[in-house]
């Protein structure tokens, strides 16, 4: 079957051209898409008058027919054929007729066709990575209810800063995914809106209905000018970078589990179905989901330069470097849908080990701030003063090999004689993260609001 451009041709495509022009190695992922487009599409021009109603029926019961041998394994994916549009077209004029067929492409061009199906694609894809962060969220989540009474030390500059309880410290990364979350149906929304019907550039001469093909594809609505709507990209760049920031708060959660699960923390225990061993060595137990999870989210920023570079200097409308907008993408997709799904099952099944987070509280004198926080409300020192006082204690303490929270009083008044017994109860550690009661804070107080929060979210999402 010749080309549906040929016409204007004498001479026959090179072997180097169709193969390097050929796109249909990676967009036959789009093929549900492409036939649901054309579907749609036949509908409308038979309910337009532009084909009569039988045509637009059989050009659909042939449509269903090379879906059918495309998921039986039985369709032949060519690379003369280019790409997944006409590929489809080819096997369906020989299921119908070439005149038949060839009636389908009325009123539309590859330029509106691929943008439809790769919006489509993203659209879906939009949908399915939202519910896999839902579903890490209520792991997240589930975790954060179990270990509010489980101490651990709060880091800044990966030093010990104060003690903060598990339950906070997951939460921290709910919110993180939820904010992902919701960028997603924010995407999914500002980007539903159907392309088809522009045609190459500026529209058709047809009498098309594109409400029409929009309503029955799920959109809501029509994209409003021609010329964009086959140029833009943008749909795409979103899920790219909305998969680069749920990968930069993934990497961040794996990077902490890494750390935790080393002998130099031993906070947790991953499960041995999520660790794998070494060749050479037979006491290791590796990371390796996390570590992957780590090093896909290179690949995933990789990703989204590349499409904004290809994006960045393109005059409208469609151009050819547009074909490279399609393998970042499913790379990046396939990488959020795997990983996600292994992280949060891993999560499921690590153990937390209580009594060396406590036990870790008891050194990095995590309870240095509170004494400060004492001499200024109960003795109206200038914090500036206080944070000297406190200091001092922090070296003396040093000097004995003791935390902070370990001195006694004498010791305390030692360094300053206007420290009253009461700062003994400040300086324990369990009343240091309660003391935090502010809105956001670490104070079971405050991660309850914060639990109930992340559960009223999860209960208007989750179905």
């Amino acid at each position: 079957m010749q080309k549906m451009w040929q016409g204007r041709f004498s001479a026959d495509s090179s072997e180097l051209l169709e193969a390097f022009n050929a796109s249909i190695e990676f967009d036959k992922e789009l093929y549900r898409q492409d036939i649901a487009g054309s579907k749609a599409h036949a509908t409308m021009l038979g309910n337009s008058g532009i084909l009569d109603k039988e045509q637009s029926k059989e050009i659909i019961r042939g449509l269903d027919l090379v879906k059918e041998e495309i998921e039986s394994g039985k369709f032949e994916f060519r690379t003369e054929d280019e790409d997944i549009h006409m590929s489809v077209e080819k096997r369906l004029s020989q299921i119908i007729g070439k005149e038949l067929g060839g009636k389908l492409h009325t009123a539309r061009s590859r330029n509106d066709q691929v943008a439809l199906d790769f919006r489509l694609f993203c659209q879906d894809e939009t949908k399915s990575i939202a519910n896999l962060v839902l579903n890490l969220i209520q792991t997240l989540n589930n975790i954060a209810k179990s270990h509010k009474d489980t101490l651990m030390p709060g880091f800044t500059h990966l030093q010990h800063a104060q003690p903060v309880s598990l339950s906070y410290h997951m939460l921290a990364y709910a919110f993180m995914f939820k904010r992902d979350f919701e960028r997603l149906l924010s995407s999914h929304a500002r980007n539903n809106l159907c392309p088809l019907g522009s045609a190459a550039l500026a529209g058709t001469p047809h009498n098309i209905n594109r409400n029409e093909v929009a309503a029955a594809l799920g959109f809501d609505g029509i994209t409003q000018n021609a010329m964009d709507s086959v140029s833009d990209r943008d749909f795409a760049l979103e899920l790219l970078f909305n998969i680069s920031l749920i990968f930069t708060h993934a990497s961040r959660l794996c990077e902490e589990l890494i750390l935790w699960s080393s002998s130099e923390f031993k906070y947790i225990n991953i499960s041995d179905t999520f660790s794998t061993g070494s060749s050479i060595m037979p006491q290791k137990k590796n990371p390796d989901v996390a570590e992957l999870i780590r090093g896909k989210t290179g690949r995933v920023y990789g990703n989204l330069m590349g499409l904004l570079t290809v994006m960045k200097g393109i005059p409208l409308a469609y151009n050819k470097d547009m074909q490279e907008d399609k393998e970042g993408v499913f790379d990046s997709v396939k990488a959020a849908k795997t990983s996600l799904v292994i992280l949060s099952e891993m999560l499921k099944t690590t153990e937390f080990l209580e009594k060396n987070m406590l036990k870790a509280c008891q050194s990095g004198h995590l309870s240095a701030t509170d004494l400060a926080d004492y001499l200024v409300r109960e003795q109206n020192v200038p914090f500036r003063e206080a944070h000297f006082i406190t200091g001092r204690c922090v070296a003396m303490a040093e000097s004995l090999g003791k935390d902070i929270s370990e001195l006694n009083l004498e010791e305390l008044q030692s360094v300053d004689k206007d420290i009253k017994a009461d700062a003994l109860e400040v300086l324990k550690l369990v009343n240091s993260k309660e003391a935090r009661k502010s809105l956001g804070g670490t104070s079971n107080q405050s991660v309850e609001i914060q639990l109930g929060q992340i559960e009223e979210f999860l209960q208007t999402h989750l179905k």
